[in-house]
């Protein structure tokens, strides 16, 4: 396996030739304790053991991923192993006997907390001014830890607070050598005693959410940079993962309680979502789950986010791109002076208003999703560095697989079905992977009705938005859902009085995402234009002879004029849009059909007014409204705001591109809103173009 990290460089402390010894930690005892066998069960040798007593040696420690051992340990006047072992001895026995003044002070000594600088109490003249304490105490740290391995087989449910506290010992900030000593430690204790195995995985996992300095550091220690940190965390995971295979189930099921809940810190999830990326690179076996996982609660995030908007008003959106605009301008500073400031504003923000946390929390949640988009996209990229290879196929069907599984059956999702949409434009035959498992959904009859109407959105919308999507495809696509509309429309009508969304969903869905795709995509419906047409500027097809793909026109019209009566229960916006496009067009006129839908309730038709035999009589709902049982405006690729990770979107989008003259009487309004809808980089979460109007983006 390929190692991670260099070798260590040969340390610089000095071995000394008189040095002062130091006190016993513990209380001194006669007693000789360890044996080879318990050496042996912790996995440490006779040339790690005699390195640590010999106070001589100046050696080099060598860190070797595939086979973690301490070749060789330095002295610089510490005690020896055997004293050391004597008192976690005489400790352990007597808390078997229920005398806990030892195994109290043995159990502060191994959470790493006593003072290691020269104010320690038990220090003598000698000692305040000899230069090298600090450096034995560290040493005499490693020999106690290293010596309480050799007797893991005693560390059962009675030592449990000795475990705890070793396992709570602030590890990652202390010198390398003590990391090696500590990552033997749990080896050694997992092989000794297979029950603490969780106990051991979860107190790496626990330390997956750190990302500052702070987190770490250990006083008078040198500082360990984030890099280090998440190097040691990775070397002692791997490593347990190579000693215990078995661990790998134990792992899937604690990766998934540890990670930060929602409301938690951005720094905490983007350094979980660091490390379980790090996890995924030597832990094969786990690389599909910990994608589902993040995928996952990356949706819990889109998905409160998108709610907490859709119940603001204008001005609190503002405020939050205000917020975030404020963010970026300084620079996304560093993450410990963002916490102090965010340690010290604690009191005041417990004293704002309702409004001013609400807007807190949307702008922590946006930059949450933005980041770890961002690094996802990132993460993905290399495996489509060659579109056509079958690695990127590989990647792209499990990308898909998360899609049916996660992202599909979640209708507020936002932002993470991008991903899909970037990756699936990088070769066609993606595209025809993404449609076809949209096609499928879409019409298996078994599949819920909500899925099948939220997979004709999904295809409509990528079809429709997609800028690598070639013409040929579009076609392809249109007439496709153009057959199956066909096929619905003849098993529905023998049974149709009228427009009914709850009884014919699937139709309506479907023949919505014919609407939209035309909306965006009518040039490539298009087989021949007059030759004063000019194929750059779309104002010049405005009332022009023009002759479409051949079937085009007849799904369309058969299926508008249809008893299903479409046009009554797809969304206005989309509807009002096509008209006002296929008029122009000399494609179709559906006027006079909108016309005499105005006249029509759907109330007298809805599936619940059969049942009861109460079709006009329905006081649930407002007789003059309709819009409850209209078909909604969803679709997913609607305009990509996050401010950082929408560099990956920007070259796939299709944006909707106003057409001059298209709506004389309005030309003058339209270029007002066109100003006003532009592409707004510092707003997030505005209404979509299928919400307010057709085909406008913000």
């Amino acid at each position: 396996m390929r190692s991670v990290a260099p070798p260590l460089p040969r340390a610089a402390v000095k071995t000394t030739t008189a040095a002062t010894p130091l006190k016993p930690i513990l209380k001194p005892s006669s007693t000789v304790l360890g044996t080879r066998r318990t050496s042996d069960d912790a996995g440490l040798d006779d040339d790690t053991m005699s390195s640590l007593q010999s106070p001589r040696k100046r050696q080099r420690v060598e860190f070797d991923l595939n086979n973690i051992e301490i070749h060789e340990i330095r002295e610089i006047g510490a005690r020896s192993v055997e004293e050391i072992k004597q008192e976690i001895k005489k400790a352990l026995d007597r808390h078997d006997q229920g005398d806990d003044e030892d195994y109290g002070i043995l159990k502060e000594v191994l959470s790493g907390k006593q003072s290691l600088g020269e104010d320690d109490e038990d220090s003598d003249e000698d000692e305040d001014v000899d230069p090298t304490l600090p450096a034995k105490r560290r040493q005499e740290l490693n020999i106690y830890l290293l010596s309480l391995a050799s007797f893991s087989p005693r560390l059962g449910r009675a030592c449990d607070g000795l475990v705890k506290s070793v396992l709570q010992c602030q590890w990652l900030g202390r010198d390398e050598l003590f990391a090696k000593v500590y990552i033997q430690f749990l080896a050694a204790l997992a092989s000794a005693q297979g029950a603490r195995l969780t106990q051991i995985i979860t107190s790496v996992l626990e330390r997956f959410v750190d990302s500052r300095p702070s987190d770490w550091a250990v006083p008078n220690y040198p500082s360990v940079s984030r890099e280090a940190a998440q190097q040691r965390l990775h070397v002692a995971l791997r490593y347990i993962l190579q000693l215990f295979p078995a661990a790998k189930p134990v792992l899937e099921h604690l990766i998934h309680t540890k990670y930060p809940f929602h409301d938690d810190p951005k720094r905490m999830h983007l350094a979980y979502v660091g490390n379980l990326l790090e996890l995924r690179k030597y832990c094969p076996d786990l690389r599909a789950e910990i994608m589902d996982l993040i995928i996952s609660r990356l949706i819990k995030i889109d998905v409160e986010m998108q709610m907490d908007f859709d119940n603001m008003d204008d001005r609190l959106a503002a405020m939050v791109a205000m917020a975030l605009q404020s963010s970026r301008e300084n620079g996304n500073q560093d993450e410990e002076d963002s916490d102090e400031s965010d340690a010290e504003s604690v009191d005041s923000d417990e004293s704002e208003d309702d409004e001013y946390s609400r807007v807190k929390t949307v702008k922590e949640n946006i930059e949450k999703m933005d980041f770890i988009l961002d690094t996802l996209f990132d993460v993905y990229t290399p495996s489509f560095a060659d579109p056509q290879s079958d690695d990127a196929l590989e990647a792209f069907e499990d990308m898909l697989s998360q899609f049916s599984s996660l992202i599909l059956p979640t209708i507020k999702s936002r932002h993470t079905q991008f991903l899909i949409f970037h990756f699936g434009q990088q070769s066609e035959r993606l595209i025809d992977a993404f449609c076809g498992t949209c096609i499928n959904i879409a019409f298996e009859s078994q599949r819920p009705m909500v899925l099948q109407q939220a997979a004709s959105s999904y295809l409509a919308s990528f079809v429709a938005r997609g800028a690598h999507v070639p013409g040929h495809i579009v076609v392809k696509i249109f007439e496709v859902l153009g057959f199956h509309l066909d096929q619905m429309r003849a098993v529905y009508e023998t049974s149709c009085r009228g427009p009914d969304v709850r009884r014919y969903g699937p139709f309506y869905a479907l023949m919505q995402a014919l609407l939209y795709i035309f909306c965006f995509r009518w040039q490539d419906l298009i087989t021949s234009v007059p030759d004063d047409v000019d194929k750059d500027d779309p104002s010049s097809y405005l009332d022009q002879e023009l002759v479409w793909e051949s079937e085009i026109q007849g799904i369309m019209r058969r299926n508008i004029y249809s008893k299903l009566n479409p046009l009554k229960v797809c969304a206005p916006a989309i509807v009002e849009q096509f008209a006002l496009l296929a008029y122009r067009f000399k494609f179709m006129y559906v006027y006079p059909r909108i016309e005499s839908n105005k006249r029509l309730r759907l109330s007298q038709f809805s599936s619940g007014a059969y049942s009861s035999g109460g079709a006009l009589r329905d006081v649930a709902f407002d007789m003059n409204d309709d819009s409850w049982q209209q078909l909604g405006s969803f679709f997913p690729f609607d305009p990509y705001q996050l401010p950082i990770s929408k560099r990956w979107i920007e070259q796939d989008y299709l944006q909707w591109k106003p057409i001059p003259g298209l709506n004389p009487d309005e030309q003058e309004d339209d270029s007002s809103d066109d100003e006003e809808l532009g592409d707004d980089d510092e707003v997030v979460g505005e209404d979509t173009a299928t919400d307010d109007e057709a085909g406008k983006d913000e």
